[in-house]
C-alpha cells in the first residue's frame, strides 16, 4: 500500500507541474482522439468514463459521441489537471479520484476511455480490475495514445523493452486476468489503441 501511495504522489507531482502547458505541448493530437473515439463510442445515451482525463481533451469528443442524454465523467488524480479540464470543458462531470478506487457503483459504464492511462496506474492489475468493476458486462475499455509505442519511446529517447506493459503479448493476459477480453489491438506510429470487452 505504501508503494501505491508513493506512486500516486509521484504521478500527481509530475502532472501537476505540467498541467498548465500540457495541451500546448501536444497541439496536433485532436484528430487522432476523434478517430479513436468515433471507433469505440457506445453511441447515443451511453455512459462514458474518461479515466485519467487530464486536461480533458477527450471530453468534448466523448460528449458529442453520446449526445445530451448520455453521461460523461472525467476522472483524474491530479487537481491541477482537473482545473484545466474544468476551465475549458464544462460539458462533463469531473471527479478527483484514483482510477484504481473509483467512487462509482458496479456496472454503470458502457465505455471506459483511458488516454495514456495504463502506464500511470500505480498497480495495473488492480486498476484494470477496478475499471472492469464499474463497467457493465459487454461494455468496453479503450486504452489509447495518439502515437504508438515505438514513436513514444523515440520521443523520450528510449527503446521499447520486452517488459513493456502496453505490448500486446503482455497486455492481453493482464486484461484477461482483470475481467476483460481484448478484441482489437493497433500499435502504429500514429496511434495506439487496445480495445477490450468486459466479460
Amino acid at each position: 500500500m505504501g508503494d501505491d501511495r508513493a506512486e500516486r504522489v509521484r504521478t500527481q507531482e509530475f502532472f501537476g507541474a505540467r498541467a498548465a502547458g500540457w495541451d500546448a505541448k501536444f497541439p496536433d493530437d485532436a484528430p487522432r482522439y476523434a478517430d479513436a473515439i468515433a471507433e469505440v463510442s457506445p453511441g447515443y445515451g451511453g455512459f462514458v468514463i474518461d479515466a485519467g482525463c487530464g486536461t480533458g481533451r477527450a471530453l468534448p469528443l466523448l460528449r458529442a459521441s453520446v449526445g445530451p442524454s448520455g453521461t460523461v465523467l472525467g476522472v483524474d488524480l491530479t487537481p491541477e489537471m482537473l482545473l484545466q479540464a474544468s476551465a475549458h470543458r464544462a460539458d462533463a462531470a469531473l471527479v478527483l479520484a484514483d482510477c484504481a478506487r473509483l467512487p462509482l457503483r458496479d456496472g454503470v459504464a458502457d465505455l471506459v476511455f483511458g488516454a495514456g492511462l495504463i502506464s500511470h496506474l500505480s498497480g495495473p492489475a488492480d486498476g484494470l480490475r477496478e475499471l472492469a468493476r464499474v463497467c457493465r458486462p459487454g461494455g468496453r475499455l479503450a486504452l489509447f495514445h495518439p502515437i504508438g509505442r515505438a514513436a513514444l519511446a523515440a520521443r523520450h529517447g528510449r527503446e521499447i523493452t520486452p517488459d513493456d506493459l502496453r505490448a500486446e503479448a503482455n497486455l492481453r493476459p493482464l486484461l484477461a486476468a482483470s475481467g476483460w477480453r481484448m478484441t482489437a489491438f493497433t500499435d502504429a506510429d500514429d496511434r495506439y489503441l487496445a480495445v477490450a470487452e468486459r466479460v
